[in-house]
């Protein structure tokens, strides 16, 4: 499960040839938590809001990237690292 992004604490991460709808898998301290690309809804898992904020926030700035990253790990193609939020 190659992780795609790391800031404030939050790994980002997407799994090869994962199950739909597409998301990330989010990693903060003892949370897990995975979150659809496209409306930035938790799908399953939980985490403090305040990182459920600025995942939404990076997600948005980051939208494309992550379903290019989406189709190329459904390929077992490694995903592209994406930057962090600043």
């Amino acid at each position: 499960m190659p992780v795609i992004a790391r800031f404030y604490g939050i790994e980002v991460l997407m799994f090869f040839n994962d199950h739909n709808p597409p998301h990330v898998h989010v990693k903060y301290a003892e949370y897990k938590v995975l979150i659809r690309i496209d409306n930035g809804d938790v799908y399953a898992g939980s985490a403090p809001s305040k990182v459920l904020r600025m995942m939404r926030e990076w997600m948005k700035l980051h939208r494309e990237e992550l379903i290019h990253n989406w189709d190329l790990c459904r390929k077992d193609i490694p995903p592209l690292p994406v930057a962090p939020l600043d």
